[in-house]
């Protein structure tokens, strides 16, 4: 059969659709990137705002209309909790649920575990899947509330899979990947990474988001030590700069206790580059809240900023409260997004005449450059001679518009 997949969202769901895809390949199945042209076709939902419910209607109506005789089938977070709404408005679509995929689709479960990537010079391997910290605005305590974690083993023998491929960057990834814990050996995910660390080969692992309260200083001292088989980049999400929306939106910290700990990060970790999350118009954002979380935000001095424009979300708490106009909470990301531009061209900046290891990508748009990803996850464009898939030390000697340029 030929099967058409389609993925919005978060990097777990991106895993968790190669997945699939590799099982449908194995199985003598043929891809294509043409809904007009699948037996099948597969959407794997998001719904961490509207706009994400929103966005699988769409790709749902688009297959209806071209693909009338397809098999449709959504799956993922929006799958779980919109349920009704999609079978209201496309009828012939099956929900199915992401743990029960496997069989559905080829009769037998399966390990969700990764082998090929196809096509990508970065691995991602998921190791944990859940949350149950109830943030106010959140939808994924509700449509991933079970807290699991990959098998040590399973996880290990993946990533030796990955390094004898020769991918020289894996990502781990998960919902929430601080809370990892292998019941089977009793390992967090400290214990985790040392393992991996110690394995042969030239690769290096970087985090893909993990929650500030379970950097541990037992995981701090673990990658401190790595040298370069660990990237000297965390994406700590903030979600807030002022002390009161982070008490209304349930985040387990103050701003004060994530200040004092990015400083023990960094003073621990040189060189280190922090990114995180930040919600523009949460309900309860006053005008002096937001100003107080654009101060903050210069004050840490993040490399950039992911920016979210809050959506009330099915089910959560914060989605009862009176909400902000929704123009108002647009110009208040977009002073978001034009502080991210500043953080991001500071952080380019500061690394002009250093040498950062990078791992060469793919081709510039106009054909004139690589695009290449430094440890810290600064973009760098190299020249053309350079092979992809490999890693190698650049002096960055300039920047344009927040992108490095490097020799």
């Amino acid at each position: 059969m030929k099967i058409y997949i389609k993925t919005f969202g978060c990097r777990v769901n991106q895993v968790e659709s190669e997945a699939l895809l590799e099982e449908f390949l194995r199985r003598g199945h043929t891809i294509t990137k043409n809904p007009q042209d699948a037996d099948i076709c597969l959407i794997n939902t998001c719904s961490v705002t509207r706009k994400a419910d929103k966005d699988a209607l769409k790709e749902a109506n688009l297959i209806k209309r071209k693909s009338p005789n397809a098999r449709l089938i959504l799956t993922g977070c929006f799958a779980r909790h919109g349920a009704k709404e999609i079978l209201e408005k496309i009828k012939q679509a099956e929900i199915v649920q992401k743990e029960n995929l496997p069989q559905k689709l080829f009769k037998q479960n399966i390990d969700w575990t990764v082998k090929e990537h196809l096509g990508k010079t970065r691995a991602f391997v998921k190791i944990q899947d859940g949350c149950t910290n109830f943030c106010t605005y959140c939808i994924v305590p509700f449509t991933r509330p079970i807290r699991t974690s990959k098998p040590k083993e399973i996880v290990l023998k993946e990533i030796k899979n990955l390094i004898a491929a020769e991918y020289k960057e894996i990502v781990l990834t998960g919902i929430n990947i601080g809370n990892y814990f292998c019941e089977e050996t009793k390992t967090n995910l400290a214990g985790l990474v040392k393992e991996i660390f110690a394995l042969e080969g030239k690769f290096r692992i970087r985090f893909s988001s993990i929650e500030l309260p379970t950097v541990s200083d037992e995981l701090l001292e673990v990658i401190s030590k790595a040298g370069n088989k660990f990237c000297n980049y965390l994406h700590l999400p903030l979600q807030s700069g002022s002390g009161k929306v982070l008490k209304d939106m349930h985040r387990h910290y103050t701003a004060e206790e994530f200040e004092k700990r990015v400083k023990e990060i960094r003073k621990k970790i040189k060189n280190i580059f922090i990114y995180t999350d930040i919600i523009a118009g949460f309900p309860t954002e006053t005008l002096e809240d937001f100003e107080n979380s654009v101060n903050f935000v210069r004050k840490i001095g993040f490399a950039g900023l992911h920016v979210f424009s809050y959506s009330p979300r099915p089910m959560t708490a914060a989605a009862k409260l009176p909400q902000i106009d929704v123009k108002e909470i647009k110009r208040r990301a977009g002073i978001l997004r034009e502080e991210d531009l500043i953080l991001r061209k500071i952080a380019a900046e500061n690394l002009i005449n250093t040498t950062q290891e990078i791992l060469v990508e793919d081709l510039t748009k106009d054909g004139k450059y690589q695009i290449a990803t430094a440890a810290n996850f600064q973009k760098v464009l190299v020249s053309l001679n350079t092979p992809k898939n490999t890693l190698v030390k650049v002096k960055i000697t300039e920047t344009q518009d927040g992108i490095c340029l490097g020799k």
